[in-house]
């Protein structure tokens, strides 16, 4: 049996869909509103059960991740919660790391990189 060849452009449009069938334009919405055009409609309808199958996978794979995320943040907020109340004259997330403790310090950084992946508002930096 052939391997059945993935669209990603099918792919994508499914992922940036909301199913929910609009009574104004009797298609499917982005996931930021928009309904879909005619042409997008049509494309979306086309999907194999491979590209439907995948984007599934994906969609709870993204969900999973956002779950992730979402914990990292949870933790890393009373981490550093546990920290600045021990230090009321910390201002900055720099003034507490100092006074973590090793093991504080590492799950810090683990929680960071899940929490901000690009680096984002949680790295400390220096002026």
């Amino acid at each position: 049996m052939p391997k059945t060849e993935l669209r990603v452009e099918i792919i994508a449009l499914l992922l940036d869909a909301d199913f929910k069938l609009r009574p104004d334009t009797n298609t499917w919405s982005h996931s930021d509103g928009r309904p879909f055009t005619r042409t997008e409609q049509a494309t979306a309808f086309q999907a194999t059960r491979a590209e439907l199958e995948a984007t599934a996978a994906l969609s709870a794979r993204n969900a999973a991740a956002a779950l992730e995320q979402h914990t990292a943040v949870e933790a890393l907020i009373e981490l550093l919660y546990s920290y600045f109340a021990r230090h009321p004259e910390a201002r900055m997330v720099m003034d507490v790391l100092p006074h973590m403790t090793d093991e504080d310090r590492t799950e810090y950084e683990r929680l960071c990189v899940i929490a901000a992946p690009d680096g984002g508002m949680y790295l400390p930096y220096e002026d």
